[in-house]
């Protein structure tokens, strides 16, 4: 037809993926309003793109159908966009008549002959789009028709500023409540370090908040040293995953962790591959994981003093709240280790101050006396509670435990006074323990440090000569005269001495205490009394040791003493301890202080003299190894008994745990072990039921045995293997008919061990060093 042009329809996009447009429920709603309200054959919202070259349909009704289904038109003549250029309506009665169309347009099957153009605006009040009513005949818009049109349009206008308002709304409302994770993570973050005291658990609290906070996969920290030329790797758990145990690496290594404490700047890799382009000697680190990498300064006073190291699983862009969170956690990280560097260096200074004071405790003819401290508090390792023993120029010992108030350095300060009061007292005073307290007492109130405390002071003084001890009360005959030990002792307040009898049975000297320190110091004190037999084990003890929230205190004694008859036959260092292990374990609140004396079992002959040698004999059980520890305690005390050195003592026990674990592992019952000492050589045999002999070898050093007679062959001045037939039963042997008796011989004036061995006191469990830490804080001070 005459002055007909035909428009193109754009084919279908490939797909959603393209960004094809869809239709719009409410906008069509619009447009089918609009066809039943003008009664028009068909009515579109054509909506501009950004640049103004395609319109999309996000509501028609009445076009064709491929127009319908893409949801795209192209027209020659921009009619939308002149809408949108003059912000009026588009009207036009007839396209072949009015010179601003160019004649009609054909869509398909559809002719325009004439048009009805409203402006859609959006919430900023730009036009958009536009609303559209098309009739295929010339027609004369009414102002009803066009007062539809407006007022539809204005809807659409409102759906737009709707939307806008609920985007700007879901926006917000993200924008929220990622400050308010932020704002939790922040709180978690401060809260987590604030906690920390350690370097395990600063190392704890970085991989949480980072894993966390930033979904990092690996994090890891090195520490720099205080000579600042090497970084060492603090964490092993966490390592950069691919990387060999790397313990230090120097500064001037071309890492980017390493570069980071040159530069003081921060280090961002978008993934593996690009943290390698940059460092080369980075390629074989990584294995595990190519994704992004970044490398963070942890700053101390203007100085690097470490740098976190975190690797996330994919590769990813750093953007700035990534930044900003890892530079906060940095900040945390730099003040958790001041605090553990100070907590450190104060611990240092409490231990040294808690050593001075709880001493190893006095060599004493006759006793074995061990001790053990636990520390209820985390940053100061010290306390209130201590102990102590003095031995009296006479032979006396005074033994003495006490608790003061508190776990930290006043406590410990104040501890230390009144030890050291009763210490010199106990040493200047031939009193009894009543006494000892009463002036200690006094002296506390008068000269200070007028402090509130517990203790117990128990005096041992030995039998002159051995004398006949009590019948047993279960009719047996009486046993043969022993020097024991009459125990004297006096309570301040403090929970009841307990007494671990050879027989393996538990006594509580459970008497009424009397006032605690530090109340009336004129108050009346008592002494009681009683009897300690060569075996038996005297314990002193603080209550934290049997005190628990919520345990009656009586029921934690009847622990305390099922524990205690439960060491019966340890050794008396073991003790302590075991008293600690079995009743505190892990859910210790307060100081632990724990004291035995325990009274050795001396040679029943007596010490060598020129009527002969000393001699003992013992039957050790053979049903297994139960009575090894005991058998060789045994035998310490009866070498202590004739005077014997510790440093051949100790040799002795080396030599005899190999001898009588041989025969109770190789040999056959019964077994008898037997000790003779004269003033030229000490000599232990043990005999057991097997002719088998043991022999010499030469293990490896991964084997786990086989040394027993290598020790013989090196540090006993002589050894050998005794055959019997059964002529020559021995003792308990009676009726044996063969065996071997296994011996060694020390000389005296032998040096084994080639010279004294100090006692090691365990160290005091360390919180963690910061040294370079600690060396920017002091520098910082002065």
């Amino acid at each position: 037809m005459p002055g007909v042009t035909s428009d193109r329809v754009p084919g279908p996009p490939p797909g959603p993926a393209t960004g094809e447009p869809v239709a719009d429920e409410v906008f069509d709603r619009i447009a089918r309003l609009v066809h039943r309200q003008l009664g028009v054959p068909a009515a579109a919202v054509v909506m501009l793109t950004d640049d103004g070259d395609m319109k999309t349909l996000p509501g028609a009704v009445g076009l064709p159908d491929s127009v319908q289904r893409t949801r795209r038109l192209e027209l020659p003549q921009p009619l939308t966009t002149t809408v949108a250029r003059t912000r009026t309506p588009l009207v036009v009665r007839d396209a072949d008549e009015d010179p601003r169309i160019g004649g009609r347009h054909v869509i398909g099957g559809l002719v325009l002959a004439a048009y009805a153009g409203y402006p859609i605006e959006d919430a900023r009040g730009h036009v958009v789009g536009a609303l559209w009513a098309v009739s295929s005949v010339p027609r004369a818009w009414t102002e009803s028709d066009l007062a539809t049109l407006a007022d539809l349009s204005a809807a659409a206008s409102g759906e737009l500023r709707l939307r806008a308002e609920r985007e700007r709304a879901r926006l917000a409302e993200q924008v929220a409540f990622r400050a308010h994770r932020r704002s939790r993570f922040l709180l978690g973050l401060s809260e987590r370090f604030a906690r920390v005291t350690t370097l395990d658990e600063v190392e704890d609290a970085i991989a949480h908040v980072i894993g966390t906070g930033t979904g990092a996969r690996w994090v890891s920290l090195a520490l720099v040293d205080a000579d600042r030329r090497h970084l060492s790797f603090f964490t092993v758990g966490h390592h950069h995953p691919g990387e060999p145990a790397l313990r230090s690496t120097r500064l001037d290594a071309p890492r980017p962790d390493t570069h980071v404490v040159r530069s003081r700047a921060a280090l961002r890799f978008r993934d593996h591959a690009e943290m390698v382009a940059t460092y080369p000697e980075m390629g074989p680190v990584g294995s595990v994981s190519e994704g992004a990498r970044s490398f963070l300064p942890v700053m101390s006073n203007g100085m690097v003093v470490g740098v976190i190291a975190c690797v996330w699983d994919q590769a990813r862009e750093h953007d700035a709240e990534t930044a900003a969170l890892e530079s906060t956690i940095s900040r945390y990280v730099a003040l958790a280790l001041e605090r553990v560097a100070l907590l450190e260096a104060r611990r240092r200074v409490a231990t040294t101050l808690q050593e001075s004071m709880l001493t190893a405790p006095p060599t004493v003819a006759h006793l074995d006396i061990a001790t053990t401290y636990s520390p209820a508090a985390r940053t100061d390792q010290v306390g209130g509670d201590w102990y102590d023993a003095v031995v009296r120029d006479d032979g006396t010992a005074i033994v003495m435990i006490g608790d003061v108030a508190g776990h930290d350095v006043h406590a410990a300060a104040q501890m230390g006074q009144l030890r050291s009061m009763l210490r010199a007292l106990a040493w200047s005073h031939d009193e009894s323990p009543a006494g000892l307290l009463t002036r200690l007492d006094k002296a506390n109130a008068r000269l200070g440090p007028r402090a509130m405390a517990t203790a117990v002071v128990a005096r041992l003084d030995r039998d002159p000569a051995p004398c006949p001890q009590e019948r047993p009360a279960d009719g047996a005959a009486a046993t043969r005269p022993e020097r024991a030990y009459t125990l004297t002792w006096s309570v301040a307040g403090h929970p009841p001495p307990m007494v671990l009898r050879r027989d393996g049975r538990v006594e509580r000297l459970d008497e009424t205490p009397d006032l605690l320190l530090g109340v009336v110091p004129t108050t009346p004190r008592a002494d009681r009394t009683a009897r300690l037999l060569p075996g038996d084990t005297l314990v002193l003890y603080t209550d934290g040791l049997v005190e628990r929230r919520g345990v009656p205190s009586d029921q934690r004694l009847s622990d305390l003493e099922a524990v205690l008859r439960s060491s019966h036959g340890e050794a008396t260092s073991a003790v302590p301890r075991a008293l600690v292990r079995g009743l505190v374990g892990d859910r210790q609140r307060d100081d632990v202080a724990v004291l035995a004396v325990r009274v050795r079992v001396p040679a029943p002959s007596g010490p060598p003299s020129s009527a002969g040698p000393a001699e003992a004999e013992r039957r050790v059980a053979d049903d297994d190894l139960s009575d090894l520890g005991p058998a060789r305690r045994w035998v310490d005390d009866v070498l202590e008994s004739c005077d014997v050195s510790d440093e051949q003592r100790r040799t002795a026990m080396l030599l005899t745990s190999e001898v009588l674990t041989n025969a109770l592992e190789h040999g056959e019952g019964p077994i008898t072990a037997t000790v003779e000492v004269d003033d030229r050589r000490l000599r232990v045999g043990v005999r057991d039921g097997s002719t088998a002999e043991p022999e010499l070898q030469s293990p490896q050093p991964q084997d786990l045995s086989g040394r027993g007679v290598l020790f013989l062959d090196r540090l006993a001045s002589r050894w050998g293997v005794l055959r019997h037939d059964g002529s020559d039963a021995v003792g308990r042997h009676s009726g044996v008919v063969e065996g071997k008796t296994v011996w060694f011989e020390i000389d005296r004036a032998a040096r084994p061990l080639t010279g004294t061995v100090a006692r090691v006191r365990p160290p005091t469990p360390a919180t963690g060093a910061v040294p370079l830490v600690e060396r920017v804080l002091r520098d910082d001070r002065r």
